[in-house]
């Protein structure tokens, strides 16, 4: 059986270390995901939540961090970020429950 966008599960944000940048995958109320990288990740889901994250994410709330991956520059989170996102939603799946191949 397949496991869908609202079954996922949350994930704690990691605490804010200066230097480090995250790419992250947000769960939308109209079963969605989101990618999305900022260095502060606890307060960017506070800012999606209270509609002033982005567009896509302002019309599709609550969300919740199901996904999160360590960058070591913002270069390198932007860059995953653009890959995640021209990735199929069943790749995203994958890579928030570890299946590869």
């Amino acid at each position: 059986m397949k496991q869908s966008i609202s079954q996922l599960k949350e994930v704690e944000c990691p605490e804010l270390v200066e230097g480090r940048y995250h790419v992250y995958l947000l769960a939308c109320s109209d079963q969605s995901l989101y990618c999305g990288s900022t260095a502060d990740l606890e307060n960017r889901i506070k800012e999606h939540n209270l509609g002033e994250g982005a567009v896509w994410t302002k019309r599709r709330r609550p969300v919740k961090l199901v996904y999160f991956e360590i960058c070591i520059s913002l270069v390198l989170a932007r860059r995953r970020e653009k890959q995640v996102k021209g990735w199929t939603v069943q790749k995203k799946m994958n890579l928030i429950n570890g299946v590869w191949g």
